[in-house]
């Protein structure tokens, strides 16, 4: 059936099938990683900070689209836990830069084995051209999304 024939009323609707497979697949992960003694918060900031060490507090609240202070109290709670520190910025004494510490780096690392082990059962169901095709289609979509709300990729 041509999705954009689709309506509201259609579980087959793109839109529908892109955030359900989103939701999903976080689900299956929230799940997996609470095993290692994961919550979605915890877990979302180890992937932020990994990808993007040195961040700032307020830049760590934007890329989790929270509030300063709430940003604040999570990174409060993993500096407790030994998994983030902060360091003071060389141009901006206002501001601390946030790093993962090794114990955090090993966290991340089993976290990410369960990642790739995720998307793998998730995608089982496709061939491995198939995924190469996914993932190429999917980056397009991603692209012209970036585009549209004028950020970089």
């Amino acid at each position: 059936m041509d999705q954009r024939l689709s309506g509201p009323e259609d579980d087959g609707y793109i839109g529908y099938m892109l955030s359900d497979v989103a939701r999903l697949i976080r689900t299956v992960f929230d799940r997996r990683v609470r095993d290692i003694g994961l919550t979605r918060a915890q877990w979302l900031v180890l992937t932020r900070l990994y990808r993007r060490p040195g961040a700032s507090q307020t830049e760590l609240a934007d890329m989790l689209e929270i509030d300063r202070a709430s940003a604040g109290r999570m990174i409060d709670r993993m500096e407790k836990n030994g998994w983030v520190e902060r360091r003071p910025d060389g141009g901006d004494r206002r501001i601390n830069r946030l790093h993962l510490t090794a114990e955090a780096r090993k966290v991340h690392a089993a976290m990410w084995a369960i990642a790739e082990a995720t998307v793998d059962d998730a995608l089982s169901p496709l061939s491995a051209t198939e995924r190469v095709q996914f993932t190429s289609l999917t980056a397009r979509v991603k692209g012209r999304l970036q585009s549209l709300a004028g950020s970089a990729p």
